[in-house]
């Protein structure tokens, strides 16, 4: 079972309501499932897709936090930094001519996850992962790193997006970049880029 059956079952909350939750919300523009990347090259990939409240407000409303225990707790900090960052990309994805679509990946039992998986098609995929912090390391990169070593050429880059100002190499095809490089470099142009 995995961690949505699980807390299925600890709500009390049988399959067949909880997609039709999930069909509502996601019809109302509240919840964006990002479905899981398939790749012939990897094994043992989960199947369900990954569940973001579009709106962060919403969201804390809804689990009954503010901005003081957000600020606060380092856990509550990441989630909603990832969850508004996935809502950001889906926004850039969207407006993009080569109309890209967000994937999620989780593998071997949840050793290996990788936030999102923009596919470029043919096997090619660009990888992102959402990290609070200023200054992002290769460590941070870990999931990116498996995931460049997994597909050889047809990883054609990734990016940690954080909370701090720096752009820097990671590694072979990895960067790490501000969260705000999404509407604007230094130059004042748009980055593209970082999203492939």
């Amino acid at each position: 079972m995995g961690r949505h059956g699980t807390l299925l079952r600890d709500a009390g909350i049988n399959v067949r309501t909880a997609a039709a939750y999930d069909r509502a919300l996601t019809n109302l523009a509240v919840l964006d499932i990002v479905p899981t990347w398939v790749s012939s090259r990897l094994k043992r990939l989960t199947k369900g897709g990954k569940r973001y409240l579009v709106d962060t407000g919403l969201a804390a409303v809804a689990a009954g936090v503010d901005e003081s225990e957000v600020i606060h707790d380092g856990d509550l900090r990441g989630r909603w930094f990832d969850s508004f960052a996935a809502v950001q990309l889906r926004a850039e994805l969207a407006a993009s001519p080569s109309r890209q679509v967000m994937h999620h990946l989780r593998a071997e039992g949840g050793r290996h996850e990788v936030d999102l998986v923009i596919d470029l098609g043919r096997g090619r995929a660009f990888g992102i992962e959402a990290k609070v912090g200023a200054a992002p390391t290769r460590d941070d990169a870990r999931h990116l790193l498996w995931l460049r070593d997994q597909l050889g050429p047809r990883f054609v880059g990734g990016v940690v997006l954080h909370s701090g100002r720096a752009v820097a190499e990671l590694d072979d095809r990895i960067a790490a970049a501000p969260l705000s490089a999404l509407w604007t470099d230094p130059a004042g142009t748009t980055t593209s880029a970082v999203v492939g």
